[in-house]
């Protein structure tokens, strides 16, 4: 486990600040292969995992949704055939928070 998954979530509240692109940059180092992106101005944590079929991957985003409903935290969830995308972000303050890299690290974890 990972010392980012071990943190706590915290409850985001609208009024939180959004953390800056530095500040979400350094906390990649524990998230190697996940990757900030910008969608409509908004700086999201997204990561795609492959699977050998439908199956698999489906069962992961099962995973993912429990994992997300347990934290009161939901991502956008894209499932294909054999490849299922996570992205996290918070949706009250329009950007990223310390518990969407809390969770893309619970994410690595459920993927295992």
């Amino acid at each position: 486990m990972t010392s980012l998954a071990k943190q706590q979530c915290e409850p985001c509240s609208g009024n939180a600040r959004p953390m800056t692109r530095s500040e979400c940059e350094s906390q990649l180092n524990e998230l190697s292969q996940w990757q900030i992106v910008d969608h409509d101005g908004i700086m999201k944590l997204s990561r795609s995992y492959t699977f050998s079929d439908f199956v698999g991957a489906l069962a992961f985003t099962n995973r993912v949704g429990e994992l997300a409903e347990q934290a009161g935290h939901h991502p956008a969830i894209t499932t294909e055939y054999g490849k299922t995308t996570v992205t996290w972000w918070s949706h009250a303050i329009d950007g990223l928070h310390q518990n969407d890299f809390i969770l893309a690290a619970r994410t690595d974890e459920v993927a295992e």
